[in-house]
């Protein structure tokens, strides 16, 4: 720990505000999106700039304190903050510059989606960034980065260029394919294990600022129908269209019967980013399966698009999941999904997939740290409560037979779907041979796992310090 001496001294080279408890602002910061996680630091160091942070990391390694990094504080376990130890919030950290003629951007560490889009779209530019809009850019990129756009531009990690570092010896570095190619295939979907990310360029492409999207909704009882036409579809779909799934209660919406709220459906949440004359053409198969409930796929804002789900996301609300990678939607599958909406704990019980393929399946899968990136479907198991329930447990139980019913047919998982795992998650979604490439990667840049709050890869026996 640090007396008051050493914490006078931290004060006088940081730029930012440093809180302890209980202080004004103290409570706020520690507060991350999922209301479940309720830990409290001994110190958070909310950043000005890249120098705070190289300053954080050294004061933390001095007096032996757990680091936990907060970008946009969307983990599901809550890695943005810990017990007792040095929070290192990044979410002042917003600048963002777009060069408009390079289709490039920068994007600071605290950026979150909505601000990275809602600048890069007066240009019509955007990369693949999440479904959700108040997802941190870093926490995404870090591990891989799924989105509407990936199988049309890839997966965000396939679009970053370079990375500002800030590394465990407390140095800053720019890391891009030249100046440090192994640690750069690490941080394209290695997670926070090599560093503190303080900026990002990524590559933009011609996107908006209007697109065609939306949900379409089928009842339960059809799910064997549009789910199987959905496995076979997706697989040769356009790389253009984005395909969210979702079995869920149906949410109220302005184009469907106030009778079906809340009854179990099916929905596809579809994403087109290709010419607008061609979207009709493109949806109509999906439409003429079975028979939908309701129909919202319309020219919309691309900014629109993004935050479409963000009302199933409220920050403070207590969550839970577990997630599979399906290589495909079998009937035992789908037949699965339907038992576990009908036997849900809570009405914000979700199982949500994304058809991965297109343009995620071309990349050369040794060239970044993601897992498999073959045609499939990353499938999460979703549960969501109120922080006044008097029986939060049987809200995980529902996640866990339901992911544990899915496992005989799982094949891998997304790295930032990874909940409480452990090590099993970090195989699962690595494989073995990636696995003991990031480990070296570990070994070299974190040998005492500085960087431990996060799915984390540690060192190998032998080589902490």
């Amino acid at each position: 720990m640090f007396d008051n001496g050493a914490f006078g001294r931290f004060r006088a080279t940081f730029r930012g505000a440093l809180l302890r408890p209980p202080e004004e602002g103290y409570d706020e910061a520690r507060r991350v999106w999922n209301g479940a996680i309720d830990r409290k630091p001994a110190l958070i160091a909310r950043c000005a700039g890249s120098d705070d942070v190289v300053v954080a990391v050294r004061f933390a390694r001095e007096h032996d304190l757990p680091v936990s990094v907060r970008g946009g504080g969307h983990s599901i376990a809550g890695y943005g903050v810990c017990d007792g130890g040095l929070m290192i919030d990044l979410s002042l950290l917003k600048a963002v510059r777009v060069d408009p003629a390079a289709r490039t951007v920068w994007a600071a560490g605290g950026l979150l989606w909505s601000e990275l889009d809602r600048t890069t779209q007066p240009f019509g530019l955007a990369t693949t960034g999440g479904v959700i809009s108040h997802t941190g850019v870093g926490g995404l990129t870090l591990g891989g980065g799924l989105g509407h756009l990936m199988r049309r531009c890839g997966l965000t990690v396939d679009n970053l260029l370079a990375v500002d570092l800030v590394t465990a010896e407390g140095e800053q570095r720019r890391v891009d394919a030249d100046t440090e190619p192994e640690l750069f295939w690490g941080l394209r979907g290695g997670g926070g294990n090599f560093g503190i990310a303080t900026a990002f360029q990524f590559r933009l492409h011609p996107v908006g600022p209007f697109v065609v999207g939306g949900p379409i909704f089928w009842p339960l009882d059809q799910a064997q129908e549009v789910l199987g036409f959905v496995d076979d579809y997706a697989a040769d779909a356009p790389d253009e269209l984005g395909i969210t799934l979702s079995v869920m209660p149906a949410p109220p919406t302005p184009f469907t019967s106030p009778a079906e709220f809340g009854k179990p459906v099916v929905a596809l949440i579809l994403a087109w980013t290709g010419d607008p004359a061609e979207a009709d053409r493109v949806v109509a198969p999906l439409r003429a399966v079975g028979t939908p409930v309701g129909d919202g796929v319309r020219p919309i804002p691309y900014l629109a698009l993004q935050s479409m789900l963000d009302g199933g996301a409220p920050h403070g609300r207590h969550y839970y999941w577990k997630a599979h990678r399906l290589p495909s939607l079998t009937g035992e599958v789908i037949d699965t999904f339907a038992a576990r909406i009908e036997g849900m704990t809570s009405p914000f019980s979700q199982i949500n997939g994304w058809a991965v393929g297109g343009a995620v399946s071309r990349v050369d899968e040794t060239s970044t740290a993601v897992g498999d990136r073959a045609p499939g479907f990353e499938m999460s198991v979703t549960v969501g409560w109120p922080g006044t329930d008097p029986e939060p447990e049987r809200h995980r139980v529902w996640v866990r037979d339901g992911w544990q019913a899915l496992a005989p047919h799982a094949d891998g998982v997304y790295a930032n779907f990874i909940s409480d795992e452990g090590h099993a998650g970090l195989r699962a979604a690595y494989g073995q041979p990636r696995l003991d490439r990031l480990t070296a990667l570990k070994d070299r840049w974190d040998p005492a796992n500085v960087f431990r709050l996060n799915a984390n890869i540690p060192p190998s026996e032998g080589n902490t310090r």
